[in-house]
């Protein structure tokens, strides 16, 4: 019976923990910007965030890297230097739409897999988990 017990306990204890690592930053995960790709492209933005908070940035077309800084529920997004790649125009505009949206984001929030930046605009982004 003291086994059993120990076992509920301990199952218990265990069910608690994702819960709580499901609300921390993501650092070392990778996640897609929760968006339908463009027409004629299976491409969806997407950030590779290392554990010191260095971050990949592949955009609908740009790329290169950036940082984030976290404090509690308060994040700074700074970009870096951007490879241009010759974009068509339409799509650099929404590159450089989509930076500055993270920017500008000054609060995140982490519910399972899907992590939101709130500034003047609202980006949802989910986690890749396979």
């Amino acid at each position: 019976m003291k086994i059993l017990r120990a076992g509920a306990v301990g199952s218990t204890l265990l069910l608690g923990l994702p819960v709580q690592a499901a609300e921390e930053f993501p650092f070392g995960l990778q996640m897609s910007l929760d968006a339908a790709p463009q027409a004629g492209s299976k491409r969806v933005p997407n950030l590779d965030i290392g554990d010191a908070g260095e971050t990949l940035v592949e955009l609908w077309c740009k790329g290169g890297k950036g940082q984030f800084s976290v404090a509690g529920n308060s994040i700074v997004f700074v970009a870096g230097a951007i490879d241009d790649r010759n974009c068509p125009t339409a799509k650099a505009e929404q590159d450089d739409q989509l930076l500055v949206t993270l920017g500008e984001a000054t609060t995140w929030k982490r519910q399972g897999d899907v992590v939101t930046f709130t500034g003047a605009k609202t980006l949802r982004f989910r986690l890749n988990t396979n």
